[in-house]
């Protein structure tokens, strides 16, 4: 709901020239929270980790319509990425607890279609309501929607039963609670590929409106709905075919599609571009948390599920930065930050080409 319209926000409050940090902070946080939320989904439960994101959401999109300083703005985005450091990593730590192991692919295209749902209406529906009303409506909006989803959280049955008592012990990470070895292939893929997704979020708002859109929430509408088609035949493939065998057709689809968008100097081909790159993203994100989940322990899924997620947070980061770096404000620039996103996207999929097989998906 909110990113189509933060750039502009930021712009409003004297920021122009730190749009990059608008996700790559965030998303800082959102990675270095990972470690936390993965050991605390394993030891505490999958429900208290879901709901401390949801509340971080709730309190931070209160907050933005007091901030009058690009520093309070910058700083909030740093405690916002809190939200996303642990509500994902709860809920698809929840949802491979539940699920049988031959139709995890399946369930967490489900998870993504229902992410995507959200993130379909929301941009279209921050831009109805900024416009319409005020940004600070669209604020108060969001806030209630952190505050309902917080609300469904506690009609869920708790997956995990040997808890651990709530205390300071927990936050303390060690060197293995950093990262699980075992999920290192599908994080290489996904730092890769998520670049383009922090170009895409940073970059497109300001290239809809150079090419004369003037709703910017509906370029990410074409996009999450391009995702959402395929995202549940995606995970599905992926369980029929192999993890591996759909990304090689995702990240090449990811590759053209940001190509494409570079090219692009009209709405049509901002919007064909947009609709390509969805699709690719549908099917690779479902299946490379699929894949993570494979491969993970049985006892810390949680962390390996977070390994995944840091990995993605730092591709998305990198993305972000680079491209506001790259774009400087300077339309003759869109060219270059979706070239490298082709670029990096062609990486992963020479890799998954040329990589050696895995071993087999556990059974458990």
């Amino acid at each position: 709901m909110m990113i189509p319209e933060l750039p502009f926000f930021l712009t409003s409050l004297g920021g122009a020239d730190y749009k990059g940090l608008i996700i790559s902070l965030f998303t800082l946080t959102a990675m270095i929270s990972r470690p936390f939320s993965g050991k605390l989904a394993d030891r505490i439960g999958r429900k208290p980790v879901i709901m401390t994101g949801s509340l971080v959401c709730f309190f931070c999109s209160m907050t933005y319509p007091f901030l009058s300083t690009v520093f309070g703005f910058l700083l909030l985005r740093l405690v916002h990425g809190f939200s996303t450091g642990f509500t994902p990593t709860g809920q698809a730590a929840y949802l491979s607890d539940i699920i049988p192991v031959d139709r995890r692919g399946e369930a967490m295209g489900l998870l993504g279609t229902a992410s995507t749902l959200g993130m379909a209406g929301g941009p279209a529906l921050g831009g109805w309501l900024s416009t319409t009303f005020t940004i600070d409506v669209m604020f108060f909006c969001s806030s209630a929607f952190a505050i309902l989803s917080s609300t469904i959280v506690l009609t869920i049955k708790e997956t995990v039963t040997d808890k651990h008592a709530v205390s300071w012990r927990l936050l303390s990470v060690r060197k293995q609670d950093l990262f699980e070895p075992r999920v290192l292939v599908p994080c290489l893929v996904m730092v890769m590929t998520a670049y383009a997704y922090g170009n895409l979020f940073t970059i497109i708002p300001d290239f809809g409106a150079f090419l004369g859109v003037k709703n910017r929430g509906l370029l990410f509408t074409y996009f999450t709905v391009a995702s959402l088609l395929v995202r549940l035949v995606g995970g599905k493939a992926s369980d029929i075919f192999g993890r591996e065998t759909v990304l090689k057709v995702s990240t090449f689809m990811m590759m053209v599609g940001m190509l494409w968008i570079g090219f692009a100097d009209t709405k049509l081909m901002l919007i064909v571009g947009a609709f390509i790159y969805g699709l690719a993203q549908g099917a690779t994100s479902p299946t490379l948390l699929a894949w993570a989940t494979d491969l993970s322990d049985p006892e810390h899924k949680g962390r390996g599920i977070a390994s995944l997620y840091i990995f993605m947070e730092f591709g998305i980061g990198m993305g972000a930065l680079t491209s506001g770096w790259v774009y400087s404000n300077d339309a003759s620039n869109f060219f270059t930050t979706f070239l490298i996103s082709s670029l990096l996207s062609g990486l992963a999929f020479i890799y998954l080409w040329t990589r050696p097989a895995t071993r087999p998906m556990q059974n458990t």
